[in-house]
């Protein structure tokens, strides 16, 4: 196996990784849990940070990404922007 190919599949699960948080989060929102969305969040800065620091992403993309789910989280207490 080459290396390239070694690389895009290790890529590859840690983008996936995150993006099977962002959909849990997502289903969480959409029926208005706010304390397992929270509980979630963790999870999802880990796997954004670990996507930033080992290649996947920009550490400038994770951070636009925490900064968006936080923001939903947090607006859905409150109900502003809906």
């Amino acid at each position: 196996m080459r290396k390239s190919e070694k690389r895009r599949a290790r890529n590859r699960r840690r983008v996936l990784a995150l993006k099977r948080v962002i959909k849990e989060l997502e289903g969480y929102l959409a029926v208005g849990d706010k304390e397992k969305a929270q509980a979630l969040l963790p999870k999802l800065m880990q796997a954004a940070d670990r996507a930033a620091a080992k290649g996947p992403f920009h550490r400038n993309k994770a951070a636009r990404i925490k900064s968006k789910w936080m923001r939903k989280v947090n607006e859905l207490g409150s109900g502003a922007g809906v």
